[in-house]
């Protein structure tokens, strides 16, 4: 599936919501995330997959990056309503277009999922999935049931 520019700008949008404070690393992270579900076909049946297909397909997919939802103090920069500051959405870009154009390995070993330890407390999914990064306010996961 090719790769279109509104691609490459949803996900440098849901980086910056998603990780503005964890530097170039972070957002790389999540962003293979983000990959990894846009490369993966859950059924190995060739069919759009629950998550979405595409890199804007899986980033806005309901309820999956919170930031994209309505009701999130993100949602107006995402949306446009608000401007997000210039440097902070270059570097989102930069780890976007690294991670689209393969320029970075996946430091997050294949993970699906993740969420930020600034959370009350973890989710369900979380307590039977393999952990396999914990990097900055972020913990990856791969093998989610």
């Amino acid at each position: 599936m090719p790769v279109t520019e509104k691609d490459r700008d949803v996900l440098a949008r849901t980086l910056w919501a998603e990780a503005r404070g964890e530097g170039l690393a972070g957002q790389i992270a999540v962003a293979w995330t983000i990959r990894n579900r846009v490369d993966m076909d859950i059924h190995n049946d060739g069919q759009p997959d629950w998550w979405g297909e595409g890199y804007t397909g899986v980033c806005l997919k309901p309820w999956q990056f919170s930031c994209w939802n309505k009701n999130d103090p993100n949602f107006p920069f995402l949306s446009g309503a608000r401007p997000i500051p210039s440097r902070e959405f270059a570097q989102a870009r930069i780890a976007a277009d690294h991670v689209v154009d393969g320029k970075q390995p996946d430091p997050t070993g294949g993970a699906t999922h993740y969420y930020a330890t600034t959370m009350p407390k973890p989710p369900a999914w979380s307590i039977a999935a393999k952990q396999t990064l914990r990097l900055g306010h972020h913990i990856f996961f791969s093998e989610v049931k």
